[in-house]
């Protein structure tokens, strides 16, 4: 079959051909472009114009021995090799520090295209002559709704077929789905078009990357009914696909398919098959899959490794995958930065932070292969944040952007999420606007983040506007941007406004689920609602939300805190009874409890039957015991406790220090308790406010009351706030030294917190300083309580005369009496006595006679002649 190319410059030959040889005219017909018999007609018309070329382009006429024979005139076009290489360009703005580079692809232009296309589009103003990477810009550039079509059928390119796949590797790689989608539609209308592995492979791929999984499927089978046969792309393109979306039944299906098929699988066959296991949580599968690849003689390289430790880090087995890395390390494969990431990511949810710490460390050395990337970084910052170490996750951050990198939206939303599990809100504002400000858009990440910040620091109103900005920047809430809006009310004591909250998520078509049930019940137990504790869990009953042990967990700990103890175990019965095994929160929420309603056989009886399940003893469960332990008097078995508490491996905190002090106070054994207070200090715990009235305590009755005073100056220096007790504790410090002025300072630091000192404190400070002599600074001490809303009773009455008494200043006595008719509080009959006693012993007849006067004036103004009789109680 003769085959030639059908250029402007061929017409003459093929014409003169066809005159000379008549036979010519079949093998015209047969040509791979079947020009008709009227098109040679017509170019035999026009013969005599164009000899001059014909005489310049036919070949010399020889005489040979074979000249009878038929010859061929053939014309080979130079091929079009540059049309598809492509030429990197770049552009780079110094003044705004942007660079940019691009690779242009020409394609085959007019000149490439055959012959009668070329004559068809010359002369036509409408046809333009673009390159494919033009092509791109242009239809890129339209919006969907514009004439795409009408765009490319102006294009001269559409003519050469060869332009296609790279017209659409060109627009998949750009990612925009649709108007690939619209482009690949058009092509499949044009004459020239031809289904081809190529094409439908990158089409698969997009619609992968964009989780299409129904429209890849349905590609692989569009392109065999267009007779063209999936390869081996085209089975890894479709296996991703379903890899993508979890669908790995599917991607095994399609597997088996592959195999019918008698296509033998690639490694990345193998590797998309066991990422579609491993993405679905099915780490099991992805093993068998590997095992299968090892068997059919494919060796696994560093991506399948990378797989299965992915596999076991989304199955949450991150003991596996410690273990998978260990034997990895024993084969010629070495680890790269991925692999480090993974292994980081599973230390830190088994909380070994140490080794992950030391892990980065090693990647950020000179000589290391796999240095650290955004995601490294990212992973440490949730590291820190875990540890609650916010200072180092904002130190990983900067060091991120020293080493060049730069963050993405993840590593952003990691930092608002550690500085809102602290409660920062200013820090992680701040962070949220710098990503704005970086050119990132906030995701519902990002808002719900900010959102739970401000709902941590006791701003519910700021948390709202956060969650109203989500709708305005239209995204969509989902039900974890719902439940940290409830929780911001809820943790606030604004019961009322979480429960508003929970009706309006249901409002917009988004159903709360078991954690918006426990917010609420612990919303519940803070306002010490009882009522609505039974409305939340009949809300979840009637939605059909089955409680979950946290549920069960939140609802017993919100009976406890109210006191209704038979519900909270009723609760755990009901628990035990539905096969819902409890766990060392639930206990822990059990025996505290049942210390704070005075149960401690309960809570001793809950204990036994936790070490009975091997469930470990937390720090909470220990300091209950010793605390019940102590309660009942049994410092022995309290001191047993503790014992085992550190033998075991839990250290002490200050809560469980602070009971045990209790207990050895209660046992009046204040040599153990200033020996704890030394262990304390060694082990380096922090005291706070109940562990150092503890130790007061301690030291006051131990006879040391300079260590109390020492003590409180150590407060004061590490800013540990001041208490009743604590005040309490001081005074009789002072009282025990007869350290006067001491006791004068302390009225400086008393005085900001007047009204909340209990009266017995303020009345022992009272007699201290009247005892001592400073009867002034007494009665200024009394005039500030008065100013201050501090209550004032009788024994303060009590207090006042006695000191006033002994000293002699009797005006000033009856001036009390005086206040004392007016604030309502009736003077006993010994308060009278003790002045008429006075008054004739002491002040001679006409001091008595005034005395004597102004009591009667006294028992007139109160209405009695005698006064009731009052009991005066102890001071101390």
């Amino acid at each position: 079959m003769v085959r030639e190319s059908l250029s402007t410059i061929n017409f003459p030959i093929l014409a003169s051909q066809a005159i000379c040889r008549p036979w010519y005219m079949p093998q015209l017909r047969c040509n791979k472009y079947l020009i008709s018999e009227s098109a040679v007609i017509l170019l035999l018309l026009l013969l005599p114009t164009m000899s001059a070329t014909l005489h310049s382009l036919s070949p010399p006429l020889t005489t040979t021995a074979d000249s009878t024979r038929p010859s061929i005139i053939t014309s080979k076009q130079k091929p079009n090799d540059l049309a598809f290489k492509e030429t990197p360009q770049g552009f780079v703005d110094y003044d705004n520090g942007h660079h940019e580079v691009s690779a242009k692809l020409t394609g085959i232009r007019k000149d490439g295209i055959p012959a009668r296309y070329r004559i068809r589009v010359a002369g036509n103003r409408f046809q333009k002559d673009w390159t494919v990477s033009e092509v791109v810009e242009l239809v890129l550039a339209l919006d969907l709704r514009d004439d795409v079509d009408g765009l490319l059928n102006r294009w001269v390119g559409r003519f050469a077929r060869k332009n296609f796949p790279y017209l659409i590797k060109e627009l998949s790689q750009r990612g925009s789905i649709e108007h690939c989608n619209r482009v690949f539609e058009w092509m499949k209308k044009q004459r020239n078009y031809r289904a081809r592995n190529d094409i439908y492979n990158m089409m698969i791929r997009l619609q992968a990357r964009h989780n299409r999984t129904d429209q890849a499927r349905g590609l692989f089978f569009e392109m065999q009914k267009w007779r063209c046969k999936p390869d081996v792309e085209t089975y890894n393109a479709i296996i991703n696909a379903h890899g993508r979306a979890g669908q790995w039944r599917w991607a095994t299906t399609i597997m088996e398919d592959m195999l019918r098929a008698a296509i033998a699988p690639s490694r990345s066959t193998y590797n998309n098959l066991i990422n579609a296991c491993g993405s679905s949580g099915n780490w099991k599968e992805a093993l068998n899959v590997c095992k299968k690849m090892t068997d059919n003689g494919v060796g696994p390289d560093l991506v399948t490794h990378n797989i299965v430790l992915s596999a076991f880090k989304s199955g949450a087995q991150y003991s596996k995958a410690l273990s998978y890395f260990e034997l990895m390390k024993g084969t010629h494969i070495r680890p790269d930065t991925t692999t480090l990431n993974i292994v980081i990511h599973c230390l830190v949810k088994l909380k070994q932070y140490d080794k992950a710490i030391n892990i980065f460390s090693s990647m950020r050395e000179k000589k290391s292969e796999c240095h650290p990337d955004v995601v490294t970084f990212t992973s440490l910052i949730h590291l820190y944040s875990v540890c609650g170490q916010v200072e180092n996750c904002a130190a990983a951050f900067n060091m991120m952007l020293a080493e060049g990198l730069k963050p993405n939206i993840v590593s952003y939303n990691a930092l608002i999420g550690a500085y809102a599990a602290r409660g920062m809100d200013k820090e992680a504002h701040l962070v949220f606007s710098e990503l704005n400000q970086n050119g990132f858009r906030p995701d519902i990440v990002s808002y719900t983040s900010l959102l739970n910040a401000y709902g941590r620091s006791q701003k519910p109103r700021k948390a709202r506007e956060v969650f109203d900005m989500i709708k305005r920047n239209k995204l969509k809430p989902n039900v974890v941007s719902y439940n940290a809006l409830i929780d911001a009310y809820g943790s606030n004591g604004l019961l009322a406004e979480a429960i508003g909250i929970l009706r309006e998520m249901e409002q917009d078509g988004i159903h709360p689920n078991v954690v918006s049930i426990c917010i609420l019940l612990a919303a519940c137990g803070r306002c010490s609602k009882k009522v609505k504790i039974d409305t939340v869990l009949s809300a979840a009953e009637m939605r059909g939300i089955k409680l979950n042990k946290v549920a069960y967990n939140s609802a017993i700990g919100s009976y406890m805190n109210v006191g209704e103890y038979d519900k909270a175990i009723g609760l755990y019965k009901s628990m035990r009874k539905k096969k819902i095994k409890p766990d060392s929160v639930t206990y822990t929420v059990l025996i505290s409890g049942c210390c704070k309603m005075s149960k401690y056989g309960e809570a001793l009886s809950f204990m036994e039957e936790m070490m009975q399940l091997n469930l470990p003893l937390s720090r909470e469960v220990y300091s209950s015991i010793i605390c019940a332990y102590s309660k009942q008097g049994q410092i022995i078995e309290a001191e047993s406790t503790f014992n085992m508490m550190k033998s075991s491996g839990c250290y002490p905190d200050v809560v469980t220090y602070t009971a045990m002090l209790d207990a050895y106070n209660r046992a009046d054994n204040w040599e153990k308790a200033y020996a704890l207070f030394e262990e304390m200090e060694e082990n380096g715990i922090e005291l706070d406010t109940i562990a150092c009235a503890a130790l007061m305590r301690a030291f006051n009755e131990g006879g040391q009351p300079g260590r109390v005073l020492s003590l409180a100056k150590s407060m004061r220096e590490k800013e540990i706030p001041f208490s009743d007790t604590i005040f309490f504790e001081m005074v009789s410090a002072c009282s025990l030294l007869h350290d006067w002025r001491t006791a004068i300072d302390m009225i400086k630091y008393i005085e900001p917190s007047l009204p909340v000192i209990s009266s017995g404190c303020l009345n022992l400070l009272l007699h201290f300083l009247g005892k001592s002599g400073k009867t002034e600074t007494m009665l200024k001490l009394f005039y500030k309580m008065l100013a201050s809303g501090a209550d004032v009773n009788f024994n303060t009455y009590s207090i006042l005369l006695k000191n006033l008494l002994s000293t002699g200043n009797w005006r000033k006595y009856l001036e009390v009496l005086e206040w004392m008719e007016d604030g309502g509080i009736h003077p006993s009959n010994g308060m009278y006595h003790d002045i008429s006693s006075f008054s004739q012993r002491c002040c001679g007849a006409e001091n008595a006679a005034i005395i004597k006067e102004r009591l009667e004036s006294l028992r007139r103004k109160s209405g009695n002649q005698s006064s009731p009789i009052q009991t005066e109680s102890p001071i101390l």
